[in-house]
């Protein structure tokens, strides 16, 4: 063989191997290919952890989860269900012989619990209960289950032939996915895994959650609230109740804020719990932080009132020395600890532009939750003595495929001095000229964008665009007052925080100012209505799940409490409204091309508030487009649907910016 043939063989080996590393930019169809991971559940031997993990039927066009089961050491990752129905939220039995999972799989009353022997074989049905099974809990002993059971449609009799009307007389009459509230409630009951006997521990008209079990067995603690009429406030406390029928609750919180997810300590003497920062009737610009009260509800005591951040996902150490949480703090959300003895807390792992999820005590000073960061969606790490190791690797498969934006993340000042954090997505690392630029807000707006994987920002950064998130004042992550600062002065200080952040990536040369877009979900979309009434820079815009006229959403969508007791009713406070409904009363001073889109079963923001505005600007002659996703709540659910709605964007900001093409 001569050397020229070599050569050439050479060179196309070489290639061939360049070929199949070569990425492509991340695109719409890849969100198919995104596997998500939740309810990680640690085996009482602490060897294995369980978790579902849900993957996309693309012929049922639907995530699907099935129960996985990962060794604590890495070695091992095992599927343990494969049935089409899809399988969630597994717990282990105290005694280490079973994994107990949900499954609608042969099943006419929806999802039941299921057992699956851990020496081995199939698993099998275990409860058959009328109503919606909501969540479960087992005791110490694993011979009995608290279960949360929402009362049946119709009684439990069967659906008549021709759907009755519905009666609404509930003050808080609608809720998204929900739908209109009747007076189905949701209680407490526990199951004999035995003889499968049923016994009532609640009733009443109001809806009790969160069943815990005290280390001996005797006792659940639970969440409700039996306030007068719950659905005029949002107030919640911590009870507790034998387990047996007949009991009778006691009340140990009496706050009237919110009180939720309580946990009892290892040696059952304390009882750890979050607590919401304010007393108000309504409280969506609050905090949580970490409380802590002996068994019985006395020496109640904030753990990180000094903090000034929100605390989430609280854990015991198994020694019940130590209680672990999360810290939701300027774009992540870190992991501490408050030790019982020294009465301080010390940060456990503060990560590099990451954030966790779903703390798990494992061993004295190891740890188990989930993580993310930009370029990875959740999967699970052990934290031992402070440092990161990964468990699991399910988005591997897709990631080594793709070519990511690059991250990082910047600051900028409002107009009023306030200083903003964000977070830039660009194509590539290196920014050499002016892009097109679209600032995609996010919701809440009690929320905060953090250093995670976010696909829809990621996708329209590989299709060419720097994209930023911006945490404007009504964000967390910055303190209470930040958090208030909107408080019934809505599109106003949010509106200066973004432009100054636009203002800032203008300056520096990364944004084109001639090619700027907008967009966002829910209160994102509420925003981008704001913005471009109040700055016509933007030469398009994409506002989704939001709504402009707010004078006309009073009991038309989920808020009436918060309308309630942050603007008043209407009729006595109409400027108000009024002056909320800034940008539908100034479509006349919109010239930005805008796209609108809704789930037409939104009760969350309820797709008229997209249809007034699509309204407003085609009656102006702006270019506008409305696109609604059939049977889809709030969040757009069905994968096609949110594949749809990446490529519209990219289509609809393509239209108007012109990015250069990368796919």
């Amino acid at each position: 063989m001569n050397k020229n043939i070599l050569l050439i063989i050479a060179v196309f080996i070489c290639s061939s191997t360049l070929a199949q590393t070569v990425k492509k930019p991340f695109k719409p169809t890849d969100f198919y290919h995104i596997p998500t991971l939740d309810d990680p559940q640690l085996s009482p031997d602490g060897k294995w952890i369980a978790y579902s993990l849900a993957e996309v039927d693309s012929a049922k066009d639907k995530r699907i989860s099935h129960i996985w089961m990962q060794s604590y050491d890495g070695k091992q990752s095992i599927q343990l269900t494969f049935d089409d129905e899809p399988s969630s939220t597994p717990k282990w039995s105290p005694d280490g012989k079973y994994l107990s999972f949900l499954s609608e799989k042969d099943s006419k009353n929806g999802g039941q619990v299921w057992l699956m022997d851990r020496r081995g074989g199939e698993g099998h049905k275990l409860t058959d209960i009328k109503g919606e099974l909501q969540d479960y809990a087992w005791a110490p002993n694993s011979k009995k289950l608290a279960l949360v059971i929402k009362d049946p449609e119709n009684g439990g009799k069967p659906e008549p032939k021709t759907i009755a009307p519905i009666k609404i007389d509930r003050y808080h009459f609608k809720q998204d996915i929900e739908g209109y509230l009747q007076h189905r409630h949701s209680h407490l009951y526990v199951y004999d895994v035995d003889t499968k006997k049923l016994d009532t521990l609640t009733k009443g008209d109001m809806d009790d959650d969160s069943p815990v079990w005290s280390p001996d067995g005797r006792t659940i603690a639970f969440v409700s609230n039996h306030t007068d009429d719950p659905d005029k406030n949002e107030n919640s406390d911590i009870f507790t109740i034998e387990a047996k029928s007949g009991a009778e609750a006691q009340q140990l919180t009496t706050f009237t804020g919110h009180d939720i997810k309580p946990l009892w300590s290892p040696d059952g003497k304390y009882i750890a719990y979050l607590r919401s920062t304010s007393d108000a009737d309504y409280f969506i610009y609050q905090h949580d932080v970490l409380c802590l009260m002996d068994a019985d509800g006395k020496n109640n005591k904030i753990l990180t009132a000094q903090l000034d951040r929100p605390v989430s996902n609280h854990a015991w150490s198994k020694d019940g020395k130590n209680i672990v949480y999360l810290v939701s703090n300027d774009r992540i959300r870190y992991v501490a600890q408050y030790n019982l003895l020294l009465r301080k807390s010390t940060t456990i792992n503060k990560g590099t532009q990451c954030s966790f999820e779903s703390l798990i005590a494992h061993s004295p000073g190891n740890w188990i939750a989930k993580m993310t960061n930009p370029y990875m969606p959740h999967e699970l790490v052990a934290i031992e003595n402070g440092k990161i190791r990964r468990l699991t690797f399910h988005q591997d498969k897709w990631l080594n495929k793709v070519k990511l934006a690059f991250v990082k993340g910047f600051q900028s000042f409002s107009s009023d001095g306030t200083l903003v954090s964000g977070i830039l997505y660009t194509p590539d690392s290196v920014v050499t000229q002016k892009l097109p630029f679209i600032l995609y807000i996010h919701g809440g707006p009690t929320d905060q964008d953090e250093f995670e994987f976010d696909a829809t920002r990621q996708v329209l950064a590989s299709s060419g665009y720097a994209v930023a998130a911006v945490n404007y004042r009504g964000s967390t992550g910055r303190g209470l007052e930040y958090t208030k600062a909107i408080y019934a002065d809505w599109g106003n200080k949010e509106v200066k925080d973004l432009l100054g952040a636009v203002d800032e990536l203008v300056k520096t040369g990364v944004a084109d100012p001639q090619r700027l877009g907008i967009g966002g979900w829910s209160y994102g979309g509420i925003l981008t209505d704001y913005t471009i009434a109040t700055d016509p820079r933007f030469k398009a815009a994409a506002s989704g799940a939001g709504s402009a006229l707010q004078l006309s959403v009073y009991g038309s969508d989920q808020w009436v409490v918060q309308y309630d007791n942050e603007l008043g009713v209407p009729w006595k406070n109409a400027d108000k409204y009024v002056k909320l409904s800034y940008p539908f009363f100034h479509a006349d001073k919109i010239k930005t091309p805008t796209l609108f889109m809704s789930g037409l079963k939104d009760f969350n923001v309820p797709t008229a508030g997209g249809e007034q505005m699509y309204q407003a600007l085609r009656s102006q002659g702006v270019p506008t487009q409305l696109v609604l996703y059939p049977g889809q709540y709030h969040m757009i659910s069905i994968p096609s649907y949110q594949v749809d709605r990446a490529q519209r964007y990219i289509d609809w900001f393509g239209k108007y910016l012109a990015p250069q093409p990368r796919f």
